[in-house]
């Protein structure tokens, strides 16, 4: 329980810490029918919306009879701020009611379990729906998630509410049923990943890479309604985010569900390859193109024939390769590197980026026409600490997978490892957390995992070198020497990771790999004196995405 005096203890902050506490239970449990921890949240708030109301009617002498809109406003202020809230309503078109909001009421512990606006949602719609028969409530602001006010729009007429977000709320006779869009086009992208992976047999192109989608926030839920209407279409998508968001899975996603999805879909990080062979790898090159050319080689086009090709680290191709892949894009043909025969591709194409390729193309490091052609159906994927309720479903998620993967009993997070996870910027992302919780699930000596191990180098020192050996205290050493080098080069060049990564003989995407090890920014060296390396190399550019 979040620790407070027991001097300060009433029954407000009690219960106020039982249902922080009952959230993040049911972030690791789920619901007990379906499994899904948003249902038990919504369960939990449209019971306790009854009771509510009912308390609210005899405090403030309102009879039986349906609440006015005004009343409905007035009655969930007032909820909020019997329980330490400072709720207020604030001035909105006819048929919506909006309540803005400076302290919530739980404190900061609602940033530990952001799912708890959720509850407030469904006790907003529950209500609104029992009078009024219809609500759809958007959480347009949240304290839960960095912002400084809550603000929270509850839409009483379906038409105004037409294209806004947020989840529904009807009355069905006695009944209030509740439509979670979230939860809606979650459940309708994992059934039909259930049909595919049913029919597609064992063994064939298809099947490999099966993905698993995760998804609770709103913009996670708008990426999903994305790629189910435009996956069954042969559009080319480009799907933008930061590194480790999941960008790749949101690809496979698109691949299942689309008419290709029983063939192959090839995977190439583009960045992975060098700059000479990019176009060799991509489209194939004849017998005796170039020195060591001693056969046809097939691209990667060819093999993604029928099927998808997804192209990530779009961003990283050169401009040569750039210009052939636009013909492809264009007219659906190409030649073999040495080729004097045009093929033609029925291949659909997918790109992702981790940087701004508008940004790109303004610089002049990317073709403009290119970009419009890859950009008929732009996909944003925020980083994760822009979405904390993915985070609690994710780790609960991940949790399940790694007892499966290693073959032990289930183990949950103690208090302290909870605030961890949710309090942490993830600046790896999804595959930041996937990598430690799997770090902090082996070392877990029991059921319950006392403490999140961000870093792998401190977690590898903490540990009895006896216990390694020789290679394991090599090991650190040649880390810790790495590190020392890495830092030196950094400061050299100003933190240009380019040069750096000339230096070292290595690829600039090797080094960024090394900098995320070794928990080292590069924009810190950025703006000291000699911040462009010798002969000229021009500063790397750094293009967040937002």
């Amino acid at each position: 329980m979040t620790s407070q005096s027991h001097s300060k203890l009433s029954a407000i902050s009690f219960l106020q810490s039982f249902v922080v506490q009952s959230l993040k239970v049911a972030n690791q449990l789920g619901c007990s029918q379906c499994g899904r921890k948003s249902s038990y949240i919504e369960h939990l708030g449209l019971g306790a919306s009854i009771c509510f109301e009912k308390a609210c009617r005899e405090h403030k002498g309102i009879g039986d009879g349906p609440l006015t809109a005004d009343q409905y406003a007035d009655v969930i202020v007032s909820i909020k701020n019997q329980i330490g809230g400072n709720f207020s309503r604030a001035s909105s078109q006819a048929g919506v009611v909006r309540v803005v909001n400076t302290r919530c009421p739980f404190g900061d512990a609602v940033k530990e379990a952001p799912e708890l606006c959720r509850m407030t949602s469904s006790v907003f719609g529950g209500i609104a729906a029992r009078n009024m028969g219809y609500a759809k409530v958007e959480l347009k602001k949240r304290i839960a998630t960095g912002a400084d006010m809550c603000e929270v729009l509850i839409y009483l007429d379906p038409e105004k509410a037409k294209g806004k977000e947020g989840d529904e709320y009807h009355r069905a006779g006695d009944l209030i049923v509740s439509t979670s869009l979230s939860s809606e086009v979650t459940m309708r992208v994992q059934e039909k990943f259930r049909q595919f992976w049913c029919a597609v047999p064992d063994g064939s192109p298809g099947r490999a890479g099966r993905p698993s989608i995760v998804a609770e926030s709103a913009a996670m839920r708008r990426a999903l309604e994305a790629v189910e209407r435009v996956a069954p279409t042969t559009a080319t998508v480009l799907i933008l985010g930061e590194t480790g968001v999941g960008k790749e899975v949101i690809a496979r996603a698109i691949h299942a569900l689309s008419g290709r999805g029983n063939r192959e879909l090839v995977a190439v990080n583009c960045g992975a390859i060098p700059e000479s062979l990019i176009e060799s790898q991509l489209f194939g090159h004849e017998k005796g193109a170039f020195t060591g050319a001693y056969q046809v080689h097939h691209g990667f086009f060819e093999r993604a024939e029928k099927g998808t090709l997804f192209l990530d680290e779009i961003n990283s191709l050169p401009l040569s390769a750039q210009t052939r892949l636009l013909r492809v894009l264009q007219d659906g043909t190409y030649e073999r590197v040495g080729g004097k025969h045009t093929l033609r591709a029925d291949v659909r194409v997918v790109a992702a980026s981790n940087r701004s390729i508008e940004e790109m193309v303004a610089a002049g490091q990317f073709r403009r026409d290119l970009f419009y052609r890859l950009n008929v159906v732009p996909i944003y994927i925020p980083p994760l600490r822009e979405r904390k309720e993915d985070i609690s479903a994710l780790t609960h998620h991940m949790l399940s997978q790694l007892s499966e993967k290693y073959g032990t009993a289930a183990k949950t997070l103690s208090e302290r490892a909870w605030i961890q996870i949710m309090t942490y910027d993830w600046p790896g992302n999804v595959r930041e957390l996937e990598n430690v919780l799997e770090r902090s699930f082996l070392f877990a000596e029991g059921a319950v995992i006392e403490e999140i191990l961000f870093d792998s180098q401190a977690c590898a020192l903490r540990t009895e070198p006896e216990r390694f050996g020789l290679r394991m205290i090599k090991r650190q050493a040649a880390m810790q020497i790495e590190d020392k080098v890495i830092r030196e080069a950094l400061a050299r060049y100003g933190g240009n990771v380019t040069a750096v990564a000339r230096e070292m003989g290595i690829t600039p995407r090797a080094v960024h790999f090394k900098l995320k090890a070794y928990g080292i920014d590069a924009k810190l060296y950025r703006n000291r004196k000699g911040a462009l390396a010798k002969g000229g190399c021009e500063r790397e550019a750094m293009l967040p995405l937002r």
